[in-house]
Parts: C-alpha cells; structure tokens; sequence
C-alpha cells in the first residue's frame, strides 16, 4: 500500500468515527429528554416518541391550545398514519395541553 491510499484509508476511518461519535451524542441528547409526569404520558411514551422526536412537543409548548394540539395529534393520526385509537386521543391532547398547552389551564 502506497503512502496516497493509506492516507485515504485514515482519512476516510476518521471521518467514520466522526460520525458515529456525533450520531451517538445526538442519540444520547434524544434520550434525556423528559416528559412531564401527569396521566397520559405512557400514551405519549407510546405513540410519539417512537415516531418523532419529543423535540416537536417542546417546540409546540405555549403555543398550541387545547383546539391547536387536537388538530396536530388529529395530523398525526390522518396524514402521518401514527396508530392511535380514538379513544386514545383525548387522554394524549389532554396530557399535551394541560403540560405543554398555552395559557397552561
């Protein structure tokens, strides 16, 4: 092997490690991430979390209403195809607006 292809193969091994390393701190970030404790947050567990990142509650807090985080679970259900009953989603737009709602009721 000549010196040009065993600098690539360093080059090329070190930016592999690179990315890992970064992709492992991202998914170590995801994963301490909690969730407010309050009934609903298994169904939240559930069902978001194994779809999105919980990043997409956060940024939704103290602007969506109780009307706004229906519709955007209602999305998620007709648009997305996330598996949720009906009788699933009051318990989870409950949980949504009374932890992370606007003018928190």
């Amino acid at each position: 092997m000549n010196k040009s292809t065993a600098l690539s193969a360093w080059t090329t091994t070190l930016r592999l490690l690179c990315l890992f390393a970064f992709s492992a701190a991202a998914l170590a970030e995801e994963n301490t991430l909690k969730l407010q404790e309050a009934p609903g947050k298994d169904l939240i567990e559930t069902h978001c979390r194994t779809c999105h990142s919980l990043d997409y509650i956060e940024m939704n807090a103290g602007i969506l209403d109780a009307a706004g985080w229906k519709k955007s679970v209602n999305k998620m259900i007709d648009v997305m195809g996330a598996p949720i009953l009906p009788g699933e989603v009051p318990g989870i737009v409950t949980y949504l607006h009374q932890s992370y709602g606007k003018a928190r009721e």
